[in-house]
């Protein structure tokens, strides 16, 4: 019988952080650290092969960490014949096994982990401390404090709040720069000709090829391969991912962050979200990091502002949205989209070769970037009318950085527009054209963006004009959108009817 321990601490996969709360004034004498690999939490979406192993490696690497600075640490590993296969049964067994006095954990980052930890203290019959998470700028009351009274929960305003709270690019009160958001200055098409950056990519070591061995076996039917793993698992790692970015890529990210190119899965984006979202670096760093490469003259402040804007902004804003309207955001379907998801959304097996590309890059590296997401992908759904809960298990499955407080706004909300305007002020609908200019998917294409309509038009185009019209009571009012129905307004008859009928026979053929 092992001795009785003062308190059995929990870490959750996507805690990696030295600093988290629930590592704080811990006693090396007393306490124990447990770490669980839970066959739940990889099989409740198909995770991508990739996302399995970055997590399960990182936190290997992680539990190896801390036994080097002389922590007690238990370590359940996903085959333990042992193994319950749940967050709570796991705990419970190592409450039989060391009788402890407390339970300390830092607060989960989903919902529905909240959930059945909020019942543990009553469960397993002593207390259950669940700390605050520190490593974010902000906290969900002080979101919700914020969100108080507000019509509009706009990410700009809120970003403007933790820029003065922070003093992120900031002098004195007023924004360096003299204006918040260079948003404008970075929308660029790839230049021909420019020179991208060979991105650092991390050679899998014994733990991780460890874990590659058992995910390809266990996880066989999941979506992804595996053979070209490089991202990093452990701190130093995601350190030197972050360093390379700000070195090689930050300088010219912020002209074309919007851009894409045939081929080039990565171009100049940082590739560190999945290592923020599991705890490897944590926000404060890469924005300090950035901000000082503005004050050095070594990346310019568009290129900054955006890199900064996408953590400090977005980042915070989509968590405290999240944790301000669950559980209840997650059933709204504004738009009665209800179309299921085409299976090419897993295989990239389509005609379109915008859609081919973008799934092809997700299959291969658990990636894609935002424009790729939202404006590709996202875009697609939103015009065909796809189930908002398939389009987003499925960005919850194939991302290696995502998790339900981050993929869910963003999706539901921001990609969809399945929130009603909770989130955007419009939805984010776009044609054939918007792809032509921000890429080279076209040139390569069955499919014409200059032909509207006809057996060779974009279908993006023609579904672009059948969206509005069949969510025209719902968004005709929408100021945003007056230009787009003024148009539609003064379409003849038989164009308006074109249009529905090449936007059915083509949604039925899915």
């Amino acid at each position: 019988m092992t001795d009785r321990v003062g308190s059995l601490r929990l870490i959750l996969g996507d805690q990696l952080s030295h600093s988290i709360s629930s590592l704080n004034a811990i006693d090396f004498k007393r306490d124990i650290v447990v770490m669980v690999e839970v066959a739940t939490e990889t099989t409740y979406v198909p995770h991508h092969k990739q996302k399995i192993v970055l997590i399960l490696s990182a936190m290997r690497h992680f539990a190896e960490e801390l036994s080097e600075r002389g922590i007690r640490v238990d370590y359940v590993k996903l085959d333990s014949a042992e193994n319950t296969g749940s967050f709570s049964g796991e705990v419970q067994r190592a409450i039989k096994q060391y009788k402890p006095e407390r339970v300390m954990v830092t607060e989960p980052s989903e919902y529905r982990v909240r959930q059945f930890m909020d019942d543990w203290q009553d469960a397993f019959g002593l207390p259950v401390h669940i700390l605050e998470d520190t490593r974010f700028f902000s906290t969900p009351n002080e979101f919700a404090k914020w969100a108080d009274g507000k019509k509009q929960l706009r990410m700009e305003f809120f970003y403007r709040e933790m820029r003065r709270k922070t003093g992120l690019l900031m002098q004195g009160s007023e924004p360096i720069g003299e204006q918040w958001n260079f948003d404008h200055d970075n929308r660029k098409a790839l230049p021909k000709g420019l020179s991208l950056p060979t991105r650092r990519r991390f050679e899998p070591d014994a733990i991780t090829l460890d874990v590659i061995q058992m995910v390809g076996e266990r996880f066989e039917n999941h979506p992804g391969g595996l053979s070209n793993f490089g991202w990093p698992a452990t701190r130093i790692d995601a350190l030197s991912a972050l360093d390379h970015f700000i070195d090689a890529c930050l300088p010219s990210f912020g002209d074309v962050q919007d851009a894409m190119k045939q081929g080039e899965s990565f171009l100049f984006h940082a590739l560190i979200s999945p290592m923020l979202n599991i705890g490897l670096l944590l926000p404060d760093e890469a924005c300090r990091k950035a901000e000082a490469a503005y004050h050095s003259g070594h990346a310019p402040l568009n290129a900054v502002e955006g890199f900064i804007r996408q953590i400090l902004g977005w980042r915070e804003y989509v968590r405290g949205l999240y944790w301000l309207k669950m559980p209840n955001y997650a059933e709204g379907n504004a738009l009665n989209a209800n179309r299921p998801l085409p299976a090419f959304y897993w295989t990239g097996e389509t005609s379109m070769n915008c859609l081919k590309q973008c799934v092809g890059d997700t299959m291969r590296n658990a990636y894609a970037h935002h424009i790729q997401r939202l404006m590709v992908l996202g875009n697609f759904a939103l015009l065909a009318g796809i189930q908002p809960r398939e389009v987003e298990e499925w960005f919850l499955a194939v991302y290696a950085d995502a998790f339900e407080w981050v993929e869910l706004p963003n999706v539901h909300g921001m990609a969809l527009f399945a929130d009603g305007g909770v989130m955007a002020s419009k939805p984010y609908a776009a044609s054939g054209s918007y792809i032509d200019r921000m890429s080279d998917y076209c040139s390569d294409c069955t499919y014409s963006p200059k032909e509207k309509l006809g057996a060779k038009a974009c279908p993006f185009n023609y579904l672009y004009w059948d969206f509005l019209a069949r969510n025209r009571p719902v968004l005709s009012n929408n100021q945003r959108l007056a230009m787009p129905y003024r148009s539609l307004a003064v379409m003849s008859f038989e164009k308006r009817e074109q249009i529905a009928s090449e936007a059915k026979q083509f949604l039925d053929g899915l």
